[in-house]
């Protein structure tokens, strides 16, 4: 009861942190939504979340996903689950079945397959592309030199609408040249929504033109 109280607490103090950094950053509340990372949190630590009345979280695998979302969607129905995490192409099936939104698309054999999906399933979960900022060897996402010959293949020959752009920063970097260069990037091919930020430095993301920030450790604790 306890761990459910605090987990409650922190995703209000998370909230309030959102806004104020919206209002630093002379934004609207409403144009930046939390998604809850619930990655590796099990279902009796995400229920009081929902019961807090989160309604949009993330994952960072298919299988743990399947494994705890379909139960509490039913029971939620409201809720918006998205893919945060790398995407393998054998597992596009389940993901467009189980997701709402997949920030992680990343590589023409990715897009290619969650189009067949998409079209076989009539079903058309939105959709981001994850531009590697930092250029890291064992990070997913194009290349930023690569990001508008992507965006264009995706469009034009897989047809599929990107709804906007993820990224992740180097660990170590400051943060808000990466988030910058995205917006960048974003701006140049119509796109108006930023994934990008975490725990860590939403903040600074929400002052970069964030529309979404994906906060984990702040809500749930440490894993």
């Amino acid at each position: 009861m306890v761990g459910q109280t605090m987990s409650a607490a922190r995703l209000e103090d998370v909230r309030h942190a959102v806004a104020t950094a919206c209002e630093e950053a002379g934004r609207k509340a409403d144009e930046v939504r939390l998604v809850a990372v619930s990655k590796t949190f099990s279902v009796p630590e995400i229920e009081p979340v929902l019961a807090a009345g989160q309604r949009v979280f993330g994952e960072n695998r298919v299988q743990e996903a399947r494994e705890k979302w379909p139960a509490l969607k039913e029971a939620w129905p409201d809720v918006e689950l998205h893919l945060i995490g790398p995407l393998q192409s054998n597992k596009a099936r389940e993901a467009v079945e189980l997701f709402d939104v997949i920030h992680t698309v990343d590589r023409p054999k990715i897009a290619a397959a969650l189009a067949a999906e998409m079209e076989r399933q009539g079903r058309a979960p939105r959709l981001f592309i994850q531009v590697n900022t930092g250029a890291e060897p064992q990070k997913a996402g194009i290349l930023p030199q690569d990001a508008d010959a992507f965006i264009a293949e995706c469009r034009d020959t897989h047809r599929l609408e990107i709804a906007g752009l993820m990224c992740i920063p180097p660990v170590e970097a400051v943060p808000d040249p990466h988030f910058a260069l995205l917006a960048k990037i974003a701006a140049r091919n119509g796109l108006k929504e930023l994934s990008m930020g975490m725990s860590a430095d939403f903040s600074a993301a929400i002052r970069q033109g964030a529309t979404l920030v994906r906060v984990g450790s702040a809500i749930f604790g440490q894993r």
